[in-house]
């Protein structure tokens, strides 16, 4: 080993940037803030300052509310299941795979659309009347996870 190979260990130091630090640094004089100017001196105004206008997030007629209580339930129809094999167990990762879904939210909701054809064990979040009748009329279980 050579004096003039050491380094310092990987991850020990930061690369902070020093602006200002001369002409050599390749950001010397101005520093990046470009000659005079209200965006070169200290105290620019903040981001969306309009020089005293009533800035445009203020313009804009705000109207309701984000209600941060609510669920995203992805919708399947009940005729979608007939992709699923006679006596298979229905989930939410089973439709993942499958691609019915992509993403399940905050739950999966089966809806009574279409005909089913094949008795299926479905274990999801939520079902409508309607699509609980049409599993259990071929024999099938409904189970709320």
């Amino acid at each position: 080993m050579n004096l003039s190979e050491l380094r310092p260990a990987e991850g020990s130091k930061k690369s902070v940037f020093r602006k200002g630090r001369g002409h050599a640094s390749g950001n010397g004089k101005t520093a990046g803030k470009g000659h005079k100017g209200q965006k070169a001196r200290s105290g620019a105004p903040r981001i969306g300052f309009e020089g005293g206008q009533m800035p445009l997030y203020r313009r804009i007629p705000k109207r309701g509310f984000t209600n941060r209580n609510t669920k995203e339930i992805v919708a399947i129809n009940v005729d979608v299941l007939n992709r699923f094999d006679e006596g298979a167990t229905v989930t939410v990762d089973s439709l993942k795979e499958i691609g019915i879904i992509k993403n399940p939210k905050d739950g999966v909701k089966i809806l009574g659309n279409g005909e089913l054809t094949k008795k299926l064990d479905v274990k999801v979040n939520a079902f409508s009347a309607s699509a609980v009748e049409k599993i259990q009329a071929l024999g099938g279980n409904a189970e709320v996870i």
